[in-house]
């Protein structure tokens, strides 16, 4: 009888069950189990840990997980033709892997869980970003997230200010979260390859925010500003204040500089000054 050590290549599985990428849903399958254990290693000791897995297609990263030793797996797969292949796995995990046909944008992630998980996934391209903001700003409790995204989108995440990846995903994340950058995967290790690389981010949610805000007037703020990058403050806040300059004043942060200048905590001293002086 198989057991994780001795299960067919994940080809073979992908191949029997007639498994081939869905463009539409952003998949990008990755085979190679050495990879896959080592992305699994970065999300630490795993043995009292319950894991929610995004999107596991075939059952890779899932394989690696268990073998990792998470006390308990679920699966949320929203593709039902992954579903197969993953009851094959269900059935040689020693009870340790549940499996759950859905859409994560549209599961109640609380409910799947008794203390806070260990979040994990090579997330789906094509939804990468809107998952992660839902995942940060839910207020669900979290122990930590190891999660793979297009390259770009992961450097947008961890850059820092003055960078020209920086901007408003760069600080509504790290507001509420540590970022760190575990690995590149280059693209020819997926199925099938795409345009460009992956990072793997491990992303912890912090107790509190990194500053004091509220998440309605940071998103206002950094909407206005990052959404005229190029031009200065004192014209790209004009969606978000009656008088740009008097708030950017208020706060000790120049006028005639650009978004990407301003830290986090420029930001949060923003929101709060939009907070208290919403336009009419």
């Amino acid at each position: 009888m198989a057991d994780l050590n001795t299960l067919p290549p994940l080809r073979d599985v992908a191949d029997r069950h007639g498994l081939r990428a869905c463009r539409s849903l952003g998949q990008n399958f990755l085979f190679d189990e050495n990879l896959l254990e080592r992305i699994a290693g970065f999300g630490g000791d795993l043995t009292n840990a319950h894991v929610i897995e995004i999107g596991p297609g075939p059952g890779g990263l899932t394989r690696a997980l268990l073998r990792a030793g998470a006390q308990r797996v679920t699966a949320l797969e929203k593709d039902w033709r992954c579903v197969a292949a993953l009851q094959e796995l269900s059935q040689v995990s020693g009870g340790r892997l549940e499996i759950i046909e859905g859409d994560v944008l549209e599961t109640d992630l609380p409910r799947l869980c008794t203390q806070p998980p260990v979040i994990a996934g090579n997330l789906p391209f094509n939804i990468a970003t809107e998952v992660l903001i839902q995942l940060v700003e839910s207020g669900m409790p979290i122990d930590r997230m190891l999660l793979m995204f297009q390259k770009e989108v992961g450097h947008r995440i961890a850059a820092q200010p003055g960078s020209r990846s920086y901007g408003r995903l760069s600080v509504l994340v790290q507001w509420l979260c540590t970022v760190e950058t575990c690995l590149e995967v280059p693209a020819q290790a997926f199925v099938p390859a795409p345009k460009v690389s992956a990072s793997v981010l491990c992303i912890t949610p912090r107790q509190t925010p990194l500053y004091p805000a509220q998440i309605a007037s940071l998103r206002a703020v950094t909407k206005a500003a990052f959404g005229q990058r190029r031009k200065t403050l004192r014209n790209s806040l004009g969606a978000a204040f009656d008088d740009p300059v008097k708030a950017l004043e208020a706060v000790g942060i120049r006028p005639d500089l650009r978004a990407e200048k301003v830290d986090i905590e420029g930001f949060c001293a923003l929101a709060r000054e939009h907070a208290m002086h919403r336009p009419n």
